[in-house]
Parts: C-alpha cells; sequence; structure tokens
C-alpha cells in the first residue's frame, strides 16, 4: 500500500510514467522505506491501467486492511471521487502530524487550548497537551472521552515549579493564587519549565511537527527554534481586541495620552472604537516590563495564530487582522463546540462542583428563554459586599436565575451571608445557586435561559454567542472591556451595566461597590423586556447561535480554516495530504 500511494501521488503530481527512482523519493521524502521488488512489481502491475482504476484498487485494499489504515497515511477515497468525500477518512497524512500544545495554566486559557487539541485529534492529527498534574487533573475526562472515542490525544505531565518562586504548595493555576502578589510569581514560574520541555521533546514520538503555543509561554519559541518546528500562538481574544491592540500599538497612540480615564479612538479601524487607557488589557508596571517583552518578541516570531472566533462574528475585523498577520491566522472557533453530547459538556473543563442532572432538572422546569445565567469567571476578585450586591439584584428582578459564585476566599463570605440571610429560601423555585465550577456550556445550551449575565471574557462571550443566548456585560480586567464593546456596539446582542473602570487585582477594596442591586434589577428587565429593542437582540443572538453551528460544520468557514492550518503544517513538514476528514465542495474551492 505504501507503493501504492506513491505511485498515486506521482500521477496526481503530473509524472504519468513514475520511474522506480521516482517512487523512491517520494517514499522517503515521508521517511518510508521501500523493497525494490515491491516497486518494480507495482510498476509492472499498474502499466496500461488508468487511474480510476488504481483508485478503487486501493480503496479495496484500504477497506481490507484491519484498522481502516493506510499506506503512508494516504486516504483514496476523496481523490477523484466527489461522493466519497461525504464519508469520514479512514486515514490521512495527518495520522503523521504530531502537534504539541502549550496551554497557560489558567482555566480561560486551558479549555479552550484542550479544545483546540479535540478538534485537531477528531482530524486524526497526533496531540500531545502539556501541562501539570493538577490542571491535568481538571480536564483529564474530556481528553479521555475523546481518546475513547479513538482520536490520538493524550495530556503529558510536567511538574510546576512553584516552590522555586514561592508560591504556597500545590499552586498550578492561576484561580489558585491568594493575593495580587503571588501573579508575577506564577508567570514567572510558567516560564521556568524549558528545561524540562526540551528533555520532553527530544524524547517525544512522533516527532513533533508544530506547537501551539498560549501567548503567556514565551519559553516556547525558543523551544521551537531549537526543533525547527513552526510555533503556532494563542492568545485566548477575539480578532477584534488583537487588531484594537495591534493598531493601538503601531500608531503609538497612547505616547499622547496623558490621563488614564481619557477617551482615545482607536486608529486605523472601518467603525469609531472608544476605550480609555485602563480598560486595554496592557500593564505598565515596570515589574511587569520584561514578560511583557518576552511575549512579544515571541509572538512576533511565531508563524501564525489561531483564534477562538469564527469569520462570520467578526469579519471585517478579521480580514484586516489577517493582513497583519501575513494570513497566517485561522479562525477556528467556537471551539466550546467539539463536545457535542450532555456528558461532553458537563465534564469541559473541571469537575461540577453540583449534580449536573439535578441543575437540568430544575432547568427543565422553568420557562422557554426566562432564566438568568450569571457567571462572572474563574478568577473574579469581587469583594463580598459586591456579589451580595449581585445577588440582591437578581432577587430584585423576579426572574428565575441561577447564579455562579466562584469557591475562594470570598465565596466563604457570601455563603455566610446567604445561610443567615435564607436566600436560598426566599428565592426557593425560583433561584439556583452554585458554588464552585459550573458546567457552563451545559447550562447555556438549556432552552431554559434568557440571559447571560457575564464578566466578558472571551470564552464566555464566545460559549453564549454560540447558545444564542443574550448578554447583560460586567467587565473587570484584561480584554473584557474590548469584547463588550463588540458585543454591545458592533454585534448589538448585549445589555452594559455601564462599568467604566477595571478591578485590577489587589485594588478591590479601595474600588467598593461598583453596581448596586438597583443597577442589576435594570439591566434584567431590559434584557428581558418584550418590546422591539429586546425582541431584535434575541433575533440577533440565536442569528449568530446558527452562524456559529454552520461555521464549524464540515465546509463551514471555522472547518476549512482547520483543514487549510493542518494543510500548512503539512507543507512545512515536507509531505502531502489530500484528506482531512470529511470534504465538501465547499472547502475544494
Amino acid at each position: 500500500m505504501k507503493v501504492i500511494a506513491a505511485y498515486l501521488l506521482a500521477v496526481l503530481g503530473g509524472n504519468t510514467n513514475p520511474s522506480a527512482d521516482d517512487l523512491k523519493h517520494i517514499l522517503g521524502s515521508v521517511g518510508v522505506e521501500a523493497d525494490d521488488d515491491k516497486i518494480e512489481l507495482l510498476l509492472s502491475q499498474v502499466k496500461g491501467k488508468d487511474l480510476a482504476e488504481l483508485i478503487a484498487a486501493g480503496r479495496e485494499k484500504l477497506a481490507a486492511m484491519p484498522s481502516g489504515g493506510a499506506a503512508v497515511g494516504i486516504t483514496t477515497a476523496a481523490v477523484g471521487d466527489p461522493a466519497a468525500a461525504a464519508a469520514p477518512a479512514a486515514s490521512s497524512l495527518s495520522d503523521q502530524l504530531h502537534f504539541v500544545l502549550f496551554p497557560f495554566m489558567a482555566q480561560g486559557h486551558l479549555i479552550p487550548m484542550v479544545d483546540i487539541g479535540i478538534l485537531l485529534a477528531q482530524r486524526n492529527v497526533i496531540v500531545s497537551i502539556v501541562t501539570t498534574p493538577h490542571n491535568a487533573d481538571r480536564v483529564h475526562k474530556s481528553v479521555a472521552n475523546a481518546t475513547e472515542s479513538g482520536h490520538p490525544i493524550r495530556l503529558v505531565q510536567l511538574q510546576f515549579p512553584f516552590r522555586v518562586v514561592g508560591l504556597p504548595e500545590g499552586c498550578e493555576n492561576l484561580d489558585m493564587l491568594s493575593s495580587s502578589e503571588d501573579v508575577f510569581k506564577f508567570f514567572s514560574a510558567a516560564n521556568m519549565m524549558e528545561e524540562a520541555v526540551q528533555k520532553l521533546f527530544e524524547k517525544l514520538t512522533p516527532r513533533p511537527n508544530c506547537i501551539i503555543s498560549d501567548m503567556c509561554l514565551y519559553y516556547t519559541s525558543r523551544i521551537a527554534s531549537k526543533f525547527q518546528v513552526p510555533r503556532i500562538a494563542f492568545h485566548g481574544f477575539c480578532c477584534f481586541c488583537l487588531l484594537c491592540l495591534h493598531n493601538i500599538h503601531s500608531s503609538k497612540i497612547l505616547e499622547s495620552i496623558t490621563s488614564d480615564s481619557e477617551y482615545f479612538t482607536v486608529p486605523g479601524l472601518s467603525d469609531k472604537v472608544e476605550f480609555t487607557k485602563v480598560q486595554l488589557p496592557l500593564n505598565y508596571d515596570e515589574t511587569w516590563k520584561e514578560i511583557w517583552e518576552s511575549m512579544g518578541e515571541a509572538d512576533q516570531a511565531s508563524y501564525g495564530v489561531v483564534i477562538n472566533t469564527f469569520e462570520e462574528l467578526e469579519s471585517s475585523y478579521v480580514k484586516e487582522y489577517r493582513k497583519v498577520r501575513k494570513d497566517k491566522a485561522w479562525c477556528i472557533g467556537p471551539v466550546s463546540l467539539s463536545h457535542k453530547d450532555e456528558q461532553d459538556k458537563a465534564q469541559r473543563g473541571n469537575t461540577a462542583s453540583i449534580n449536573e442532572h439535578r441543575c437540568l432538572k430544575w432547568l427543565d422546569s422553568q420557562e422557554p428563554s426566562s432564566v438568568i445565567y450569571a457567571c462572572l469567571g474563574s478568577i473574579c476578585n469581587l469583594r463580598p459586599l459586591q456579589m451580595i450586591e449581585l445577588g440582591l439584584g437578581l432577587e430584585a428582578s423576579n426572574k428565575p436565575f441561577i447564579w455562579v459564585i466562584r469557591g475562594n476566599d470570598t465565596s466563604k463570605e457570601v455563603e455566610k451571608w446567604i445561610k443567615e440571610e435564607e436566600f436560598e429560601e426566599r428565592t426557593k423555585g425560583r433561584g439556583f445557586v452554585i458554588l464552585g465550577w459550573a458546567p457552563q456550556v451545559l447550562i447555556l445550551s438549556h432552552p431554559a435561559i434568557g440571559g447571560f449575565l457575564t464578566h466578558c471574557g472571551w470564552n464566555s462571550t464566545i460559549e453564549g454567542i454560540s447558545a444564542g443566548v443574550p448578554l447583560i456585560t460586567w467587565p473587570l480586567f484584561a480584554d473584557q472591556f474590548s469584547n463588550e464593546k463588540l458585543v454591545v456596539q458592533m454585534l448589538k446582542i448585549s445589555v452594559s451595566l455601564g462599568v467604566k473602570k477595571p478591578l485590577l487585582w489587589g485594588q478591590e477594596e479601595k474600588a467598593g461597590i461598583m453596581l448596586k442591586k438597583e443597577d442589576i434589577k435594570n439591566a434584567v428587565d431590559k434584557l428581558m423586556d418584550e418590546g422591539k429593542e429586546a425582541t431584535e437582540r434575541r433575533k440577533r443572538a440565536k442569528e449568530f447561535a446558527e452562524k456559529a453551528k454552520n461555521a464549524v460544520e464540515v465546509g463551514g468557514s471555522s472547518y476549512v480554516n482547520m483543514t487549510l492550518l493542518i494543510q500548512e503544517i503539512m507543507q512545512q513538514s515536507h509531505k502531502t495530504c489530500w484528506n482531512l476528514g470529511p470534504t465538501s465542495h465547499a472547502e475544494e474551492m
């Protein structure tokens, strides 16, 4: 079969009468040695036969193989036969590709990177996800589900050097930090793993062909250079945010901005977009200067970027950002849609703090599109009094709600208040409180959900969009103000709570209470209103959800972009591929 595949490669490449040396050269380019006698035998057998006959013969041989495996990973099923293109490929050259993924150790970075790994593995790419023991434990169920489905994906664990930088024992994820001072230590420790990763790379089999690295892990740029593999960056931002940051940086507009609260217009955009300096995901502290510069240098050296978005959501910004990245930008989202069934959705990211069946049963008892889901992310840093105002606002709205409270020191005080004030009794039947981790994608996909009060982290934002749920926006820090701008001003699927300043780590007490319960109630009323504005908002949200689902289906924009990414890495690895999973005529164009 190896020799047959090589012959097909030669013929389709334009060589209608390949010699034995031609076939040896093709096989050698993908690391396969071939027997001279087998080559001569094949050439004698194919003499006088046309390509269609050879394809049919090759397909019969493939079907007869016990694993459905192929020659040098080439599937003949999709070659010159449109009817065969609708069926999943038995195998492909991508079987030989090996992507190594490096997620940053924070839920908002870890979860989408695992999703990306699953999507790649579903396309017959071998995937190794390098992380630490604690983080591996959080996502192992999702990876195990993919493995049990026959997809070639694995977790590779390396020790996290928390002791070296003085972090508490076992502190391996950003949501485990207890103080703002520990954040710098955590970033430093995350980039002290270079030596361990280098030793790992020397042992990994098959040889890695590509690195996909979180932008925070800048040391992987040196690993990519040393082992001569492309490094693809993952920022966790949307295209709109990435383009805004690029234009702000390249124009040097911030040099003329003297006040943190002064609004300025982002240059070079088709829409008028305004921010203040403090609303940008930038850190001006001198302590962070070296880390920021290292991240920037690694990003510039990257071969390209993958983005958890879809072209139809932010088409003009995707187009412009691709120009910035010289077309090496692949929009492959929403990656959360890689989870199809209820169990996968429930186990995504971490073990839920509640029985998901109990939660779903409660949702089943509510009217369609009636429930507000309120969750402010895995590293929400609101103080207890502000969280209590949120709870009171949800209560005052008189709408059914699910309220997720992050499991940290703040949650203990809020939990105490809930018990003392008998909050759950007061809202019985109408309120559902989750202390800790919630199966968010599972909840958002339920038809009872009518609105999502979110911190505008990009994962939460695009998960809400994918579910067709309009949003109430409460940005806290990082890229969240730009995400709010996208969904409120451009997409018009959200109601803003009106927060203007970020809640910086270490300055929570100084910020005090930013929003009162009346602010929460008014926003819920506006979102759930039956008037024309709210109705149009819900309609647009549903339309974007449909576009999101179409994007990841066969022939959709994100599906095609994943194909193009894999093909790009194949070309970089001196390989050729004709089939990366089920294809369509739209994709071939």
